[in-house]
């Protein structure tokens, strides 16, 4: 499914009486400047609103997709949004809770700049009334001599409230301290927001929660020049039930690109969604009506096996972000995994990806099943692994092996991978050399 048929597919709620209601019902509204204004302004006529992404890294990852989708639904509302993609900031990097960002080149920057700004145009649309635009920060900042920004922008920021905002006391509480750089970053985020109002008529400003100084900088800043009153939206940090932070995997991104979170680990990834947690991320990151989520909610408390709210959440998101022929892959390579489809029939690309997941050991053609059993920890000994297959327990490619001495000869797949199974759930991948 092309992207431009999922965004003409994408609907608000038409059970909410207006875009602000559907926000705060989903979970996205964790704190604002004054929120009857807002919802003032949001039933009104357009508004040109926008929301920045920092090239700080190749891909955009999970807490950016929040951002593009409150974009997107403030767009179907009939405003006009703008992606900023930082090509100025993202040379400088908003300060981190612990230490000091290393500063990327400006090479590797613009390079990323032009992946984000392809990722970001694949979640709105550039037609119509509400047609989006994508703009780059470094269009203003790098004509600026560091003595006007200074005399034009700083002197209208004051230390002491800077000192205050919640990243910047972090770091200046922690061993590392912060340097001036990093410091002055909610002056540049200030300047764009002012940028835009003087170009654009831009009034509205999201962002994430920890963002929350960085996005108040930019309507303080209007107010004090321009005298104008602005708005700013930030979302809640997403995390598990547990406390834990959303989108980690054993300490790595779940990216949107898929060179760097394969599609198959992405849809993975929302597939293993807890039960505490998958109302609340079909609310944020699906178009899912608020009828369609209550009845999977019925589900989650009524049939928790079945596993159809996680499903849907699967298949939703990673429609969304990778296209329905990336899902339908995805989903025969998740059933033939397990013995509900041909192995066979599945892409080279897509078969790596699943079993990439799995334990994984390389061996000749010429090794045993006994032994590939047991060099995928499948089985602790080759005793042990002989006593599975006796038991008719170990699959080869979704085949029965019933021969005890078997070999791995003939068993590749496509890219020369293989599947061993023990029992009904348990599997690894065994690359043949």
């Amino acid at each position: 499914m092309p992207a431009s048929e999922i965004l003409s597919a994408q609907r608000n709620d038409p059970s909410f009486p207006d875009i602000w209601e559907e926000l705060n019902w989903r979970g996205l509204v964790h704190v604002s400047t004054d929120p009857d204004a807002l919802k003032e302004l949001l039933a009104g006529p357009p508004i040109v609103y926008y929301c920045g992404f920092d090239p700080t890294a190749p891909s955009l990852h999970l807490g950016n997709l929040v951002q593009l989708l409150v974009l997107r639904r403030l767009q179907l509302a009939g405003h006009r949004p703008l992606g900023l993609v930082g090509g100025s900031t993202g040379l400088i990097g908003d300060p981190r809770p612990s230490a000091e960002r290393t500063l990327n080149d400006r090479e590797t920057v613009a390079e990323w700049v032009g992946r984000l700004q392809g990722q970001i145009e694949r979640f709105l649309s550039f037609e119509g009334d509400a047609a989006a635009r994508i703009v780059n920060n470094l269009d203003w900042t790098a004509p600026l001599s560091a003595i006007d920004f200074l005399r034009e922008i700083g002197k209208h920021f004051r230390v002491g409230t800077m000192l205050k905002k919640d990243a910047v006391a972090a770091r200046l509480n922690s061993d590392a301290g912060i340097s001036y750089t990093e410091f002055s970053y909610q002056i540049l985020q200030g300047m764009d927001f002012l940028e835009l109002y003087r170009q654009y008529d831009c009034v509205l400003q999201t962002g994430g929660s920890d963002q929350w100084g960085n996005l108040t900088s930019g309507t303080d800043l209007i107010h004090r020049v321009e005298g104008r009153s602005v708005h700013a939206i930030g979302t809640p940090l997403i995390t598990n039930s547990d406390g834990t932070k959303f989108g980690k995997s054993e300490g790595n991104a779940i990216w949107l690109d898929a060179e760097m979170c394969s599609p198959y680990r992405f849809y993975q990834f929302w597939l293993n969604t807890d039960d505490s947690d998958v109302i609340a991320r079909l609310k944020v990151f699906t178009f899912l009506t608020r009828e369609q989520i209550e009845a999977l909610e019925h589900e989650v408390r009524e049939q928790p096996f079945r596993r159809e709210a996680q499903r849907t959440l699967a298949r939703e998101v990673t429609t969304l972000v990778h296209g329905r022929g990336a899902t339908d892959a995805v989903i025969a390579a998740s059933e033939a995994l397990f013995g509900q489809g041909d192995l066979s029939s599945l892409d080279a690309a897509t078969l790596a990806a699943a079993v990439e997941e799995l334990e994984n050991a390389e061996l000749g053609e010429d090794a045993t099943v006994v032994q590939a059993l047991v060099a995928t920890k499948l089985c602790q000994s080759l005793s042990e692994a002989r006593r599975a297959i006796a038991q008719g327990g170990v699959y080869l490619n979704n085949a029965k092996v019933e021969d005890p001495d078997a070999t791995l000869a003939g068993a590749g797949l496509a890219g020369g991978r293989a599947v061993l199974r023990r029992g009904k759930k348990t599997l690894a991948g065994v690359v043949l050399a």
